[in-house]
């Protein structure tokens, strides 16, 4: 799960709702890589959160920032 692999890493989350989606933003502090993803409004934050986290391990593993 990306919370394990994630762990011990600081990665800040930002939500911005526009119009019927919500864009959601994730940084890992330590190699400044950011994504996006977006959802619709009505999805639980919780959902939006873990597919955002999910989306970061991806990146930094194709990047050979985790292993």
């Amino acid at each position: 799960m990306s919370k394990e692999v994630l762990q011990g890493r600081e990665v800040i989350l930002e939500f911005f709702p526009v119009g019927a989606f919500v864009k959601v933003s994730a940084m890992d502090v330590a190699s400044l890589t950011e994504i996006s993803i977006q959802g619709p409004l009505s999805a639980p934050e919780e959902t939006l959160k873990r597919n955002a986290l999910k989306r970061l391990e991806y990146v930094l593993k194709k990047k050979g920032v985790l292993v």
